[in-house]
């Protein structure tokens, strides 16, 4: 998938809300320290999650990938005093990194952080969601979705991150990615299913807005 040229993406960040001190910390901590870097949502997609966030107003999130915590740090700004988000991550190494972060900024105690497989965990986890964003193993996406559908409120939301996958979900397939597979998989679940409407945007990686009906 052709990105934007350095210009006009520098333009853009130019001309939206800054990046917070601590999330630009956080960044700097990400890519000093960790491989894959560039799984950090950043300053533009992190500014529109937050952007929603507020347009949907939710009590709770769920979160499944946290990676170092920078998404759940920028839906947490639009939290209500009372909000909480549930974000889940599999990779127990990051745990002290991202706790370092979260308690670093007031947003953070909002945030409850799991570590664990997301398919197993939620099941264990009580009550229902406004929001959800989805951001985890690729190859799981429509297990995610399946398994948190009844538990997202009627009205709620949820966002699913990487669904275009740097352009692989319209180039030949290879049996042997399941990352791209699941993505696939993913996208043509949501497009046939009448329970919700959708829409992809072209953020980065591209980026559904799922609404249940």
């Amino acid at each position: 998938m052709k990105e934007l040229p350095d210009k006009l993406e520098q333009y853009i960040l130019d001309h939206i809300d800054e990046e917070p001190e601590y999330l630009q910390k956080l960044s700097r901590d990400t890519f000093a320290n960790m491989l894959y870097p560039q799984m950090l949502s950043g300053h533009l997609q992190g500014r529109l999650l937050k952007m929603l966030c507020r347009m949907i107003n939710p009590e709770r999130i769920l979160e499944i990938g946290t990676f170092t915590g920078y998404s759940a740090l920028c839906m947490a700004e639009a939290l209500p005093e009372k909000g909480t988000i549930d974000t889940i991550e599999i990779n127990d190494e990051l745990e002290t990194f991202i706790r370092e972060h979260f308690s670093a900024t007031a947003s953070g105690s909002k945030i409850n952080l799991i570590i664990g497989d997301a398919l197993k965990v939620i099941p264990e986890l009580p009550g229902t969601w406004d929001l959800a964003f989805i951001d985890g193993n690729k190859r799981y996406y429509p297990e995610y979705y399946n398994l948190i559908f009844d538990r997202i409120k009627t009205g709620g939301y949820i966002i699913a991150d990487n669904v275009l996958w740097s352009g692989k979900v319209v180039e030949p397939a290879d049996p042997r990615d399941t990352q791209t597979k699941g993505i696939l998989e993913f996208n043509n679940l949501i497009a046939a299913d009448k329970r919700v409407e959708k829409v992809i945007f072209p953020v980065r990686d591209g980026f559904t807005v799922i609404r249940k009906l």
